[in-house]
Parts: C-alpha cells; structure tokens; sequence
C-alpha cells in the first residue's frame, strides 16, 4: 500500500524570491565547493524563476502533495516538510494556473533542505531535477518558462 503524504505550503510563510535558490551547503553532503563560490551556484546552468504551483509527487510507495516554488528548464524546488532520500525517481503533475495541460514529467531527487527542529531553516524541501524529458515536453517548458519570464519582465507598476 502506497504511503501518503501532505505538506502544506500555505504553512510557514517566509521569502521565496531571497531564499528559494539556495540551499544551505549542509544539504550538499559529499561534495566540495569551491572556495570562491558556494557549490550550487557552480551548477546553475538555467535561471530559475519563483512560482507557487501545486505539485504531485509520485513514487512506487509515496504519493506526495506539495508546492513548487521555482523552476527552470532543468528543474524545479519542491517544497515540503517531508522531502524524498536523494536519488529518488518520481512521476511529477504539475500545471501553471489558468492552464487545462498538465505537465507529467519524469524527476530525480538531487538535494535536500530537512526541516531542522530549533534551527533557522525556512525553505525546506527538495531539489528536483527532470530526467527522460522528450523534445516536446522541453519545448514546452521552455515555452512556458518564457512565458512567465516575458510576463514578469512586461509587468507595469501597480497601480491603485
């Protein structure tokens, strides 16, 4: 029988935008970062953009419901109280709001961010990244991604 789990991303408010791309070096067991720069900045290689949409996460023994917070055409941060070991395969059901078209994609745990009791830890989660993504699944990624990159860069003041 399949485990269940929920996190709840309306729990915990904190600032996405300043703390979503980077995860603690604590989280980075078994790698060395250079002394100039910390290691997961090495390895961005596409720019992340913060979102809040709702994600299913699906193992053989797990089904976990929870938010992303931001993604890239690599990948996306999945935010969770109850993150998945790393190395873990996972089915992922996600779609960007006013949208019909779900995306399922193929992922892999990269990295972790537990929740610490009495410890300052406010984003936690898991770092996923896509595996076996076809030319049409990136294509249309990419296309939403720039989607909201277009958005965000055309956005107006607010105004009252």
């Amino acid at each position: 029988m399949a485990e269940r789990r929920r996190s709840d991303p309306e729990h915990g408010a904190v600032d996405e935008a300043a703390t979503a791309d980077k995860p603690p070096s604590s989280t980075r067991e078994n790698e060395a970062a250079p002394a100039s720069r910390p290691s997961w900045l090495e390895r961005r290689s596409s720019e992340r953009y913060d979102v809040t949409w709702s994600v299913d996460c699906e193992t053989e023994e797990t089904f976990l419901y929870a938010a992303i917070t931001n993604i890239s055409e690599l990948g996306i941060f999945v935010r969770t109280t109850d993150p998945l070991p790393i190395g873990t395969s996972l089915t992922l059901r996600f779609a960007p709001p006013n949208s019909n078209d779900s995306f399922v994609l193929e992922g892999t745990v990269q990295w972790v961010n537990v929740v610490r009791p009495l410890h300052d830890n406010p984003n936690p989660g898991m770092g996923v990244r896509f595996v076996r993504i076809t030319a049409a699944e990136r294509e249309r990624l990419v296309d939403t991604i720039r989607t909201i990159a277009y958005l965000r860069e055309n956005a107006g003041p607010v105004s009252n």
